[in-house]
């Protein structure tokens, strides 16, 4: 299984890149600042967009979505890992979002536009 990572070792973790996996929904509705988004459904056909010598922290509303997929990047050698307890822990951790006034929702079910 891949490795967590609380939202404080996150936010202490130098040269990283955060990607969030989550919907396109959630994210305008808050996210974390500084981050990448692509979209899980995305995300194997993005991985070329990605630094493979950079480690790849992987979040999403709650964590259960990027431990998936992190657990899918580190086996195939990536240095992945997922924020623990999602962007929900961040947030209740004090953690800056943006927007300043954004709010973390979640996922409609329903397919993406």
């Amino acid at each position: 299984m891949a490795e967590e990572l609380s939202p404080q070792q996150v936010r202490e973790l130098a040269g990283a890149q955060l990607v969030d996996v989550r919907t396109r929904e959630e994210r305008e509705a808050a996210h974390i600042p500084g981050t990448a988004h692509i979209p899980l459904e995305r995300l194997e056909e993005s991985a070329a967009e990605l630094d493979r010598d950079r480690p790849l922290v992987l979040y999403c509303r709650s964590g259960d979505r990027s431990a998936m997929a992190a657990e899918a990047f580190s086996a195939s050698g990536w240095d992945a890992t997922s924020l623990q307890g999602g962007i929900l822990a961040w947030a209740e951790s004090g953690l800056p979002l943006e927007p300043a006034d954004g709010e973390v929702i979640s996922p409609s079910g329903l397919p993406p536009k």
